[in-house]
């Protein structure tokens, strides 16, 4: 498959593909969505949310999640935020995602039927890794997007004017639902490792009226 995609991105580049859509890293809209790495979203996502190339920085990963604070999709976050002008963000689950019911346990039984040992899983342990932790989906969508939402709006690198809201789209309608996300307490506590910051929690008004 990979020797079939290099083949007609050489022709891609050839007719001048490409032209149609030049655009700069600076997001037009600035806007980062957040979302899941499903194939049904490829093109629905875009599409349904009204957005071309070059308007927003788009984000994904399995379930559209914020596992930690310091994970690579709040990393992204972070730096569409402070180098590309981010000023607002919505976190779009969707309907019958393949992270929901996720479990290591699934993961385990597969990755020793392809050769990855229990010694391998062991080391990994002793590594600090909580593989339970880190491949563990969510049972409930709405309170995923609840979690991850809370998550990015109470992060002490996250600035109090940024608008965070979170939506779970149909997967094949493209329909989109708004998450209603309970406003925080006026002092948020964050736990990162073994810290824990004390940080003013943004008004409703700068959170998406909610």
């Amino acid at each position: 498959m990979i020797d079939q995609i290099i083949a007609y991105n050489k022709d891609f580049v050839a007719r001048k593909g490409y032209e149609k859509y030049l655009t700069s890293k600076y997001p037009d809209k600035r806007l980062a969505v957040l979302s899941c790495m499903d194939t049904r979203l490829t093109e629905l996502l875009p599409a349904a949310l009204g957005l071309k190339n070059g308007d927003a920085k788009i984000i994904k990963n399995a379930g559209g999640l914020v596992i930690s604070a310091f994970d690579s999709a709040m990393r992204s976050l972070i730096v569409a935020i402070y180098e590309l002008g981010v000023e607002e963000i919505m976190v779009v689950a969707h309907s019958h995602c393949g992270a929901c019911h996720m479990s290591f346990d699934h993961f385990h039984h597969a990755m020793i039927a392809r050769g990855v040992t229990e010694d391998t899983l062991a080391t990994i342990r002793k590594c600090g890794i909580d593989l339970d932790h880190w491949l563990e989906g969510f049972k409930d969508t709405p309170e995923s997007v609840r979690k991850t939402v809370e998550t990015i709006k109470t992060h002490p690198l996250v600035p109090n004017d940024i608008v965070v809201r979170g939506f779970i789209i149909d997967s094949e309608t493209g329909a989109l639902e708004e998450i209603s996300c309970t406003a925080p307490q006026a002092l948020t506590l964050v736990a990162v490792g073994n810290t824990r910051w004390s940080r003013p929690t943004p008004s409703p008004s700068l959170n998406g009226g909610e």
